[in-house]
């Protein structure tokens, strides 16, 4: 059984609160922010009318070069100074400016302003990936003794980078069961230094109790991170619940077209300003020209999202009845052992689907996707453009069967990113590869 989620006109607009809002119970959220003014860009971070709203006009100023509406692309690596004297009115904090590419470049600005309007974020830092950005975020916050625990169901190149390689400076990585928060009270130690967790997780899609995250980690005075790829700002806010950190890999939802690697850590100003100095030492910038592709991905990053909500909830249904699917997993699913703090904390499931087929063995699970004509063979997810993909064949074939039995990848298991194609033809195209 699976929670069914109408948008109409005449029901309360979920996406315009910046508390959690239960798409369930329809709970109407109070009046939005007063619109920026005219002249100059928003407070970065700011909440300035509906999320939408904020994709559009969040860190611009209204008068750009040239009269252009859009940001132009900065090319330079390096920017020039007029005079000595702006030169000392740079580098004593008097003139906000670019100096070097290696440390940031015009359009990142605008582009950071909605990321973390959106997050509800003092700051945002932009990085070349996602996995750049959270190696950004660890290389600055740890050091040799420290240690981190990982809640288990997670990206398995997120747990590499922290067991195989983040060990060899001596930081320390323990794992426990996803949710299991007794078990994350007693993994803490005087040396952790920092709590992670993705919600949804990939590919279960476990919804995390973020209040209950958030609280672990402010008794134990240890930072918390998560994961907010798979939801995006449009459907949660972390920070709302006491969430030192968002990391989303802005790839996949906010860039939206499956044509630019970027990603991006939100939180306080105080904590990120030696983040983004270790970026500069690092150099995991983003181009001008993907930053460009990101900002307008950005601008219509709501409407696309209802769009995921919608197929994604409608395809998890479809495969809940199917006589060829044993287990769905999906937030809206209350079949899901965590579909109820997805109500209560989600404003929206996202277009993510990971199913089992019955009685198949991993062959023909992958004649199933095969046989997918709509929906593309390939990893990743979050654009326009259906993805699916087997994960035993696409991301764990090198693991033994029983590593990939304690991460809990099964054989006939099958993740579907569903885009923004037309419900109709998304669940025909999997009805017919179901059955073919």
């Amino acid at each position: 059984m699976i929670t069914n989620m109408t948008i109409d006109s005449d029901a309360p607009d979920l996406r315009r609160s910046s508390q959690p809002v239960s798409p369930v119970s329809g709970q109407t959220p109070g009046p939005s922010d007063p619109l920026p003014a005219e002249q100059g860009p928003p407070t970065r971070g700011a909440s300035a009318g509906g999320p939408s709203t904020q994709c559009v006009h969040a860190g611009e100023v209204r008068q750009k070069s040239e009269g252009a509406i859009s940001t132009p692309i900065y090319t330079a690596s390096t920017f020039t100074f007029e005079s000595t004297d702006a030169i000392l009115r740079f580098v004593q904090g008097d003139e906000q400016r670019e100096e070097y590419g290696r440390y940031g470049c015009p359009n990142e600005k605008s582009v950071e302003a909605k990321l973390a309007a959106l997050d509800h974020a003092e700051e945002a830092i932009l990085y070349s990936s996602g996995m750049a950005a959270i190696v950004g975020l660890l290389m600055t916050k740890l050091s040799a003794g420290d240690e981190i625990v990982f809640f288990d169901q997670c990206y398995h190149r997120s747990r590499e980078f922290c067991s195989k390689h983040l060990s060899r400076f001596g930081v320390i990585t323990h794992q426990v069961p996803t949710g299991d928060f007794d078990a994350l009270e007693s993994a803490i130690t005087s040396r952790t230094k920092m709590l992670v967790s993705e919600s949804p997780t990939n590919p279960h899609l476990t919804v995390v109790d973020l209040e209950k995250f958030a609280a672990v980690g402010k008794a134990n005075e240890v930072e918390t991170l998560i994961d907010a790829t798979l939801a995006t700002p449009f459907n949660i806010n972390p920070i709302d619940f006491g969430v030192d950190y968002v990391w989303h890999s802005a790839t996949k939802y906010l860039g939206g077209h499956n044509d630019l690697l970027a990603g991006v850590i939100c939180g306080r100003h105080d904590s990120l300003e030696p983040v983004r100095g270790m970026r500069g030492i690092l150099g995991s910038i983003n181009s001008p020209q993907n930053l460009y592709m990101l900002e307008r991905g950005l601008k219509t990053f709501g409407l696309r999202m209802q769009r995921h909500n919608e197929n994604g909830l409608a395809v998890a249904q479809f495969l809940e009845k199917h006589p060829r699917v044993s287990r769905v997993y999906y937030p809206g699913a209350e079949s899901h052992p965590t579909s109820s703090i997805a109500r209560q904390q989600m404003r929206g499931f996202g277009g993510l689907i990971t199913f089992e087929v019955k009685d198949a063995d991993w062959k023909q699970t992958s004649r199933i996707v095969d046989a997918a004509k709509l929906a593309r063979i390939a990893p990743s997810l979050g654009g326009v453009e259906s993805l699916i993909e087997q994960p035993y064949v696409m991301s764990y074939f090198n693991y033994t069967p029983e590593d990939r039995k304690r991460f809990g990848i099964a054989d006939n298991m099958i993740r579907m990113s569903c885009g923004i194609e037309d419900t109709e033809d998304l669940i025909a195209d999997i009805e017919q590869a179901l059955t073919a």
